[in-house]
């Protein structure tokens, strides 16, 4: 029996839409993060974000690969794992009748779904005790949506200070033991 990968990832979008950017983050046999990656979607929506978080994920598992992937996201976590056979059922329509958003990135998450085994495991966002995996997820995706926030636009006080990162290709690099300065927005 393989060992199940342990995983999170996350989406941001600073204004939705606005810039945006997804990130992820493997954790080694102890749940130690083990190696994470991130990086920017330019203007986007935060469900964009969380759904190429997912994708990018699925695409560092290899096929037959057995993990257990931790979001914050229930609206991607449903897309992929409630509402797409109806959607398929239905055309790609929603139960209202119109098309499904995100509709390609859904369907290449199901292409890769079909040979990896993945449990799914809703963890709440933003709790002070809450997932470290997730946090640092979502601290990375965090930063590679600002890093193209336009200069001079006003921050929030929860958006500094403006941390540094990838701003082309994504960042690919051993995880941190812990988020840098604790889970943000």
């Amino acid at each position: 029996m393989s060992t199940r990968i342990i995983a999170a990832c996350d989406g941001a979008a600073k204004g939705n839409p606005g810039p945006a950017g997804w990130a992820w983050v493997i954790a080694d046999a102890h749940g130690h993060p083990q190696r994470w990656e991130a990086g920017p979607l330019g203007r986007s929506t935060n469900n964009v974000g969380e759904l190429t978080a997912l994708e990018r994920l699925l695409e560092e598992l290899p096929p037959g690969t057995a993990a257990e992937v931790r979001m914050d996201s229930q609206y991607a976590m449903k897309a992929v794992t409630q509402w797409l056979p109806a959607w398929k059922r239905n055309g790609w329509k929603t139960a209202a009748g119109k098309p499904v958003a995100n509709r390609e990135l859904v369907e290449r998450i199901d292409a890769l779904l079909a040979d990896r085994d993945v449990q799914f495991r809703y963890v709440p966002a933003h709790q002070e005790d809450g997932d470290h995996l997730n946090a640092i997820a979502d601290q990375a995706a965090s930063d590679a949506a600002r890093t193209q926030q336009p200069a001079g636009t006003a921050l929030g006080a929860e958006d500094l200070p403006v941390p540094s990162a990838p701003t082309a290709a994504p960042a690919r690099r051993p995880a941190p033991r812990a988020p840098p300065g604790g889970p943000r927005a």
